[in-house]
């Protein structure tokens, strides 16, 4: 157990493509996570793969916003493997799905209270049943849908009145952390824009709330740990995804590339 000074120093990164992606692990990321829940500060956490560092390498103000976060941390092995090449041989994956279920469990060891912010109500509402399945002594202390889904197209931003209404619900629940489903960009611009104004842990989690309220089949483990999750991901989403890989995927590896030829992050 690592005591409070050494958690509240800067965890290690290495640029790959010039965001600053941590050498973290499943732990660092649980007791640095839970010391700010209780101190009440305001941190970022983002689970980066190639689709964010590329949405990020083509635009500079998403850029700034991602190196502005506590921790972005490694989700996928293609950046892994970057960080092995980059000389750091130890680093291992810490994705957004395994962080969340080994947060959830610490958490209801520790009494520790956590929230959920985005997505549907229907969806909202299957999670939560699977996440008090799995864990009955879990201390939810927030719980609410992103309104932009809710009503008629098309989808709107909080007013600001409605946005401090729901920052205040969030700092008196007292949640320590707080699991945000938006899906990226939109969920690390969101986090992004309230630091300094939700006292707790944000953790931008992506499709996770889809894969625990059942609505998302997930990979298989073995494709997830060689490399191989975006196959069964393209070939469950093809017309979402296909512009995707095929706008980000090649560039990533040759910008990386020519980052380790040039010594360019």
């Amino acid at each position: 157990m690592a005591t409070t000074e050494e958690l509240q120093n800067p965890i290690a990164t290495r640029p790959i493509l010039g965001i600053n992606v941590a050498v973290s692990s499943y732990e660092q990321l649980i007791q640095r996570s839970f010391l700010w829940g209780r101190e009440r500060q305001s941190r970022a956490i983002f689970f980066a793969n190639v689709h964010m560092i590329m949405e990020a390498h083509d635009d500079p103000a998403f850029f700034r916003l991602i190196n502005r976060a506590d921790m972005v941390n490694p989700d996928g092995m293609p950046l892994v493997w970057a960080l092995h090449a980059l000389g750091e041989k130890n680093a291992q994956r810490v994705c957004g799905f395994d962080a969340t279920m080994a947060t959830l469990d610490a958490a209801e060891k520790a009494g520790v209270p956590v929230g959920f912010y985005g997505n549907t109500p229907a969806a909202l509402d299957a999670l939560v049943r699977k996440v008090r399945s799995l864990h009955p002594n879990l201390k939810i202390g927030f719980l609410e849908c992103d309104s932009t889904y809710v009503g008629s197209p098309p989808y709107r931003v909080l007013t600001p009145e409605e946005d401090a209404a729901l920052v205040e619900r969030i700092a008196a629940s007292g949640v320590s952390v707080l699991f945000v489903g938006l899906g990226c960009p939109k969920q690390e611009n969101w986090i992004m824009g309230h630091v300094g104004k939700v006292p707790t842990a944000m953790f931008g989690v992506g499709a996770v709330f889809d894969y625990l309220a059942g609505r998302k089949a997930q990979a298989p483990r073995w494709m997830m740990n060689s490399g191989l999750e975006w196959i069964f991901r393209f070939a469950t989403e093809p017309r979402r995804l296909a512009m995707r890989y095929l706008k980000h995927n090649p560039r990533f590896v040759f910008l990386f590339l020519w980052q380790l030829v040039t010594g360019r992050g």
